[in-house]
């Protein structure tokens, strides 16, 4: 199913929690809704969902305007962050809740229970409550009383946040290949990126209740189109500096930093004089002790500030022109580990740094 919201607004009193986002989502695909708290991904989710009415603008669910619909005419299925399952009611009753509101017979709901539990691989707890489960399988209950009515679109309101780190990594594996598999319409709602990198088809990135960038993770991650993205997708080093020279239609810049001149990609947005920041992703990023860098690339000199073992990595806070530089060093078994006080200089390859606009 095909989902469209055409320039949605939702204002609760004076605070408009969603200003004019449009958004297409694809058939099939797992989109996921990013951004930190406030940023009125849920508010998108519950407008989706019929929860909300918008203010403006239109939700289309392929070629039907659903936007004053309530939920029950929009055939969703919804997990809800705390997963709200009834907690005097057995399993097989929480899953099959939905089924007996719209008066499927006994053996119908018993054979469509059965299939959802197969789904999410808990068939033989039929019989226990809620509270005789583990966090990981109330989940998973909750994801079968989702999928028991075989909705046109699942939405995900932030499912693993109360899943301790070894089993949210399991789960998010498991709703993935699940998603896959059915081939269903996903929109999925998250604050963390790690998931969102690691599900998602496609990803919206949310702040202040605007869009910021759509794209694939990669996308995301490689090319972000504004400080925000840049600072809320994984780490990254952000330097501020003016563009000195934009060869190639702005797609190779020079720009002056407080710690010298850096040679840098960009997107064609950036003109001789501007302000920008340079993005340099620590895992791109080298520590060398000589102040002549390799060619094609450019080097920064500081001091190490702090050096944190990190098991597979080093990463390296280094003090450059009063900017707090993190570098990885990976897989640093060989590695001699740098003292606080060491000076260094950071080098990193001129086509892994990316130039963006200050907004």
């Amino acid at each position: 199913m095909r989902i469209e919201l055409q320039d949605i607004v939702k204002r609760f009193g004076a605070l408009e929690a969603v200003s004019h986002v449009s958004l297409d989502i694809r058939d099939g695909e797992l989109f996921t809704l990013l951004g930190p708290s406030g940023c009125g991904k849920t508010t998108i989710l519950r407008l989706v969902g019929g929860f909300h009415r918008a203010d403006q603008g239109r939700i289309l669910f392929g070629d039907n305007d659903m936007t004053g619909k309530p939920p029950y005419e929009r055939n969703i299925g919804m997990v809800f962050q705390n997963y709200a399952l009834w907690p005097h009611m057995r399993i097989f009753d929480n899953i099959a809740y939905g089924l007996k509101l719209k008066r499927f017979s006994a053996g119908e709901t018993r054979e469509k229970v059965n299939y959802a539990m197969g789904l999410v691989n808990m068939r033989g707890l039929e019989k226990r409550y809620p509270g005789e489960l583990s966090g990981g399988q109330q989940q998973r209950v909750a994801l079968a009383r989702a999928l028991v009515l075989n909705p046109d679109v699942l939405l995900l309101d932030e499912p693993l946040s109360n899943l301790d780190a070894k089993i949210r990594i399991q789960v998010r594996a498991e709703i993935r290949k699940l998603q896959k598999d059915l081939g269903i319409t996903t929109i999925y709602v998250t604050h963390d990126q790690e998931e969102a990198l690691t599900l998602s088809d496609r990803i919206a990135v949310l702040s202040q209740g605007k869009l910021q960038q759509l794209g694939s993770p990669h996308e995301l991650y490689e090319k972000p189109y504004n400080p925000f993205v840049a600072d809320f997708i994984g780490i990254n080093n952000l330097i501020p500096g003016k563009v000195k020279e934009a060869m190639g239609a702005g797609l190779r810049l020079v720009v002056e930093t407080a710690g010298g001149s850096i040679t840098c990609a960009g997107d064609g947005r950036l003109k001789p004089g501007a302000d920008c920041m340079v993005c340099i992703r620590p895992e791109t990023a080298e520590i060398g002790l000589s102040p002549t860098p390799p060619d094609g690339f450019s080097s920064i000199a500081g001091i190490v500030s702090f050096p944190s073992y990190i098991g597979n990595t080093i990463r390296y806070d280094v003090d450059a022109a009063g900017i707090i530089f993190k570098v990885d060093v990976q897989n640093p078994r060989d590695h001699r580990l740098l003292s606080v006080g060491t000076k260094v200089f950071v080098r990193f390859p001129d086509t892994s740094s990316l130039g963006i606009p200050v907004e």
